[in-house]
């Protein structure tokens, strides 16, 4: 019976809804059912709202109490929550100052400690401030200097010229074997890490001097306002003669 009920509803022709007229096409689109039911949901549920919020201030206690009804107030009809009075006693912005000042000096001590362990890491002191190694040769006449060869006269191999350090010679190459990275990649990669580690070291060291000014200006700052710095000006005005 179903399949019979089905099959009449393929051969029913399809009931559509009808279009704007033309001669009130100038009104605009003409409204669907669902375009009406949205718009009717959406008016009952707001005139709930309303219901709601009516009966809610018509039940409300004149005598109720909030405790932010104290850090509120009605300004234009609008509620504006009270500014809080921040005001501090001078014993609380001094203990405030030297809370700073200990903190500063603890990261300042901190990024010493890091410093020095980098250093001792890195095997130098200071590598922007000392000036760059050189090593001079001499020699007689032009064509000397014209048929100088590095490797020759340092008596290694042209590979290990390029080494400020731990420059073995031919005869110590030949007996032992090189200890530590050849490889142009390998001797690369260990470059790129020793320059990186340069730059944090003298990245903390800039960090570790803004710190120590910023320890001196608090430092200042509190020795100014204290009373026995104003005592001092008072007496050295001759104020404070008898």
């Amino acid at each position: 019976m179903s399949s019979f009920r089905k099959a009449l509803k393929s051969k029913q022709r399809d009931h559509k809804e009808r279009s704007q007229l033309g001669f009130r096409k100038h009104l605009g689109l003409l409204e669907k059912k669902k375009d009406y039911k949205l718009r009717a949901d959406d008016y009952h549920r707001k005139q709930k709202t309303l219901t709601a919020l009516r009966k809610k201030a018509m039940d409300k206690n004149p005598d109720e109490f909030h405790f932010k009804m104290i850090h509120n107030q009605l300004k234009d009809g609008v509620h504006m929550i009270k500014p809080k009075d921040e005001s501090m006693t001078e014993e609380q912005k001094k203990v405030m100052r030297t809370q700073d000042i200990r903190y500063v000096e603890m990261k300042r001590v901190s990024e010493m400690k890091k410093i020095e362990r980098m250093k001792s890491e890195l095997h130098l002191l200071d590598v922007d401030q000392e000036k760059k190694n050189k090593h001079i040769f001499y020699v007689d006449s032009k064509k000397e200097v014209e048929g100088f060869d590095l490797a020759t006269h340092l008596n290694t191999v042209p590979e290990l010229v390029g080494r400020a350090y731990n420059r073995p010679t031919i005869e110590t190459l030949e007996k032992k074997s090189i200890v530590g990275a050849v490889e142009p990649q390998r001797i690369k990669k260990l470059a790129k890490q020793r320059e990186l580690q340069y730059l944090r070291l003298s990245q903390r060291i800039d960090r570790e001097k803004n710190m120590f000014v910023i320890s001196q200006k608090i430092q200042t700052r509190k020795d100014l306002q204290s009373p026995f710095h104003l005592l001092g000006d008072y007496r050295a005005n001759g104020r404070g003669a008898l």
